[in-house]
């Protein structure tokens, strides 16, 4: 189960650095025994699902939160039963599975009560008008099942009232006793059971017998009642027929129930205003997979985390606040980290997380197979823009160097294709564009986001200007930000021309001004939002606060 494994993730809107390094890092972590999945906190860019479908790795998997569902723990397997069956049925169900409790479904499997062992011994103990009323109408099946009888003749429609009456063999006149329509349990007397047959019984049930005259069959046929022969004796028979009724004549039918993607938290929080001791787990459609105590829940621990590529929890995992956090991969500031245990913790002044990785495979003597030395290449370019961004070192580059040997590619036209493909935005929605790369940051208690759109050439900005800016304005509007940037990135012509949104726009102009006459002029040599875009903006922010 989830216990045992370690979600390693990257940051949300991911990029392909991040994924390349979740996906790494995980192999690594597998290649020294541990249950390691490589995860991702959103849709996938054009550039990234290239590197994957080129290098065959599949999508890592989505993670929605750090805090454990009811789906992910370990839950009692669930003890079903139709509401048709019988008590008795119920009860040797439960014996059987050592449980104290069972969910009622329908024929597809969907909850529609639930049962417990106290519901049942609240029937053995109750008064026998209360019986009585359990009993009315039974068919004679239910009573069969429950005494483990067999039925000789089954009348008809024959209503009965519900009420038992036990006359044994005995040397006095039956006629008194008051049989209209009640279940009767007698002996093996032809003579009496003809007899209490025509006084009105509406269910025989013959004990100690193998069978009955023809002249007791004759008239159970002509008066319309049911005769049975019992498994048991006449006490035992007294007793089992009171397990007889169907059960969704005392199941709960205003059922507690959770969903399975229900947060285990806050299922502990509702568990604690009820009293039940066990509750079914249901998945969409109603349909049972488990059944969960307050033990479960109280046992339960969130999820077990690496971050790669990222340490700031806002950027994160929904949850990761409340995660077991394990460790740290990453390259950008430190910022708001914070953890109640150890961490182990490495961060580099380095282009990309990814290169931190493949050295790390490299330390451990950890075989690299060309696939994987291609997919964490690819990353490198990417996050260092094939080593244009400043913030690219040597080590990038030598990292590199020997990832692109094991992967027997040429950087250059690697590099060429992989960058065309990502900057290939023909076809692709400003409000897509916005939202394929984006980073949120608060800085001096300044709400920003800022969004990196890589392109062949800034040309292809012609005429959207104004589209874009609508897009960037509603977009700021929205998540109410103090301020927003797009930022348009050419690699080939080594430069950016940024959008700005926001009460704040103004001191991201001061920043990054445009030409005398210009708007949005191309910013020469502007390339990284971590080492220029970033510096550049808390800069000057901290002038005004």
């Amino acid at each position: 189960m989830y216990q045992d494994v370690i979600y390693v993730t990257g940051h949300q809107h991911p990029d392909t650095d991040s994924i390349a390094a979740a996906i790494g890092y995980a192999f690594f972590k597998r290649a020294n025994g541990v249950k390691a999945i490589p995860c991702r906190l959103g849709k996938l860019g054009t550039e990234t699902k290239y590197l994957l479908d080129r290098f065959g790795f599949e999508e890592p998997m989505l993670l929605k939160d750090a805090r454990v569902t009811v789906g992910e723990i370990d839950v009692d397997e669930p003890t079903t039963i139709t509401s048709d069956k019988t008590l008795y049925e119920a009860i040797q169900l439960m014996h059987g599975r050592d449980k104290k409790n069972c969910g009622v479904v329908d024929e597809d499997g969907r909850v529609v009560g639930m049962l417990t062992m106290n519901d049942i011994g609240l029937v053995a103990m109750s008064d026998t008008s209360d019986s009585s009323k359990l009993l009315e109408n039974i068919s004679p099946e239910h009573i069969n099942t429950a005494i483990s009888g067999s039925i000789a003749y089954r009348a008809p429609d024959r209503p009965v009232n519900g009420k038992v009456s036990v006359i044994a063999i005995t040397k006095g006149d039956i006629s008194i006793h008051d049989v209209k329509d009640k279940i009767v349990i007698t002996g093996d007397d032809p003579e009496a059971q003809k007899h209490l047959i025509e006084m009105g019984a509406g269910i025989l049930i013959v004990v100690r017998a193998e069978g009955v005259t023809d002249e007791v069959m004759e008239a159970a046929k002509a008066y319309n009642c049911s005769v049975i022969y019992s498994g048991h004796s006449t006490m035992n028979t007294s007793r089992y027929i009171y397990f007889a009724p169907p059960i969704s004549k005392i199941m709960a039918t205003n059922v507690v129930k959770f969903y399975s993607h229900q947060l285990a938290e806050e299922v502990g929080k509702k568990m604690m205003q009820t009293r039940y001791h066990a509750y079914p787990i249901v998945d969409d459609e109603d349909r049972i997979v488990g059944c969960a105590s307050r033990f479960h829940i109280m046992n339960s621990q969130n999820k077990k985390i690496i971050m790669v590529d990222h340490n700031e929890f806002s950027q994160s995992v929904q949850g990761i606040e409340k995660a077991q956090v394990l460790e740290v991969i990453d390259h950008h500031r430190i910022n708001d980290f914070s953890s109640q245990r150890p961490v182990a913790f490495r961060n580099e002044i380095i282009g990309s997380t990814a290169t931190i990785v493949a050295n790390i495979l490299r330390e451990n003597q950890i075989p690299i197979s060309p696939n994987m030395a291609g997919l964490l290449l690819g990353a490198i370019l990417s996050d260092t823009l094939k080593f244009q961004s400043p913030t690219t070192t040597e080590k990038d580059k030598r990292t590199a160097n020997v990832l692109a040997a094991i992967a027997d590619l040429d950087i250059d036209e690697f590099a060429a294709d992989m960058f065309s493909v990502g900057a290939d935005i023909k076809g692709k929605s400003i409000s897509e564009l916005l939202n394929q790369d984006i980073k949120y940051f608060e800085i001096e208690g300044c709400k920003i986001m800022v969004s990196q759109v890589i392109t062949g050439s800034l040309r292809v900005l012609h005429g959207m200007h104004d589209e874009i800016q609508s897009v960037l304005d509603q977009f700021t509007k929205k998540k109410h930000l103090d301020l927003c940037l797009m930022v348009v990135t050419s690699i080939p012509e080594n430069g950016s021309v940024i959008f700005r949104s926001g009460d704040k726009a103004g001191w991201a102009l001061e920043a990054f001004p445009d030409k005398e006459g210009e708007t949005h002029s191309m910013q020469q040599g502007l390339v990284s939002r971590k080492s220029q875009i970033i510096p550049t903006l808390t800069q000057t922010i901290q002038k005004y606060s």
